[in-house]
């Protein structure tokens, strides 16, 4: 019954995001962002790569950073965090749609950690969306390169996620701390930092099935996402033509991942992206670190 009432929230989250995205473009038509050919390329391919990889458990907040930067999308660094948040809602509620109810887990377990999540992530979204863009681009250096080496240790060359452990809920103090860790990873979520790899490394590190991580790392990003975006896009503070044309890929990706791919060594290329995002993170916070001293200069002046 909980997760029928979960899936209804699922389907009225995404409509309700549909509905507020396609409104507030149609009020800003004259100001939705650069809508060349080339532009619109780059981020349609963006949002169908990112989510598709993101479908089989890579994430992708950090893989389309990397990409925005690798192939000169047009879009301001103060912009990133909501468009990435803005324009993953709609795929990721198609995600979790499909994987709440193909992999089980204790309904109470996977309704804490999601709503703990959600509530993180409108706290963060109201303190991010305020933030100039020096300051955005030290955090998103930061965060970045914090999701980069969770990847990497996470990884299964390393070992972490052995096989044995086949719980599906958590109960008392290991509840508790599975709910507080996943409203810091939901706050975490507004500046940029992926959820999944960290969530799964919890789930795992409490002695849970590390399966159970898809319908709980999904099912959070389902609720969390559609609960930022409302601050996103009520400061205005997201490149609207991007995240249309991620949303719309993105589903498109998520289809064919879901649907058409049954199985894929995807661990070889998580290397790769560690490697992308860990330059994305030094560029990032390189440019924070130039426009600090920038306003330090002229403040002196």
């Amino acid at each position: 019954m909980i997760v029928k009432i979960l899936m209804a929230v699922f389907y009225l989250a995404a409509a309700g995001t549909a509905g507020i995205m396609g409104i507030d473009i149609v009020k800003n038509k004259n100001n939705i962002g650069n809508t060349s050919a080339s532009n619109l390329g780059k981020t349609g391919f963006i949002g169908f790569l990112t989510n598709f990889c993101d479908t089989l458990g890579i994430g992708s907040f950090g893989p389309i950073v990397a990409l925005f930067k690798l192939l000169k999308v047009d879009i301001e660094d103060k912009d990133i965090p909501g468009t990435l948040n803005v324009s993953c809602a709609l795929p990721v509620l198609f995600e979790a749609i499909i994987f709440t109810t193909a992999v089980k887990v204790d309904p109470i377990t996977l309704i804490s950690l999601v709503v703990a999540a959600a509530i993180g992530s409108y706290i963060g979204a109201g303190i991010i969306s305020k933030m100039d863009e020096t300051k955005i681009q030290l955090v998103m250096g930061i965060c970045l390169f914090a999701a980069a080496m969770i990847m990497l240790i996470t990884h299964p060359y390393f070992g972490l996620f052995a096989a044995g452990k086949t719980a599906t809920s958590l109960t008392g103090v290991k509840l508790i701390i599975g709910i507080v860790v996943n409203f810091i990873l939901g706050a975490l979520m507004t500046a940029g930092v992926g959820l999944y790899a960290p969530c799964m490394a919890m789930i795992f590190l409490l002695g849970m099935d590390v399966k159970a991580a898809f319908p709980i790392m999904m099912g959070s990003c389902a609720l969390l996402m559609p609960t930022c975006s409302i601050k996103f896009i009520k400061e205005g503070t997201y490149n609207r033509i991007a995240s249309l044309m991620i949303t719309i890929f993105g589903i498109i990706g998520v289809a064919i991942a879901a649907f058409l791919v049954k199985s894929a060594d995807v661990e070889k290329l998580k290397f790769v992206i560690v490697a992308v995002i860990l330059y994305t993170a030094y560029t990032m916070f390189t440019a924070g670190l130039r426009g600090r001293k920038r306003k330090q200069v002229s403040s002196t002046m």
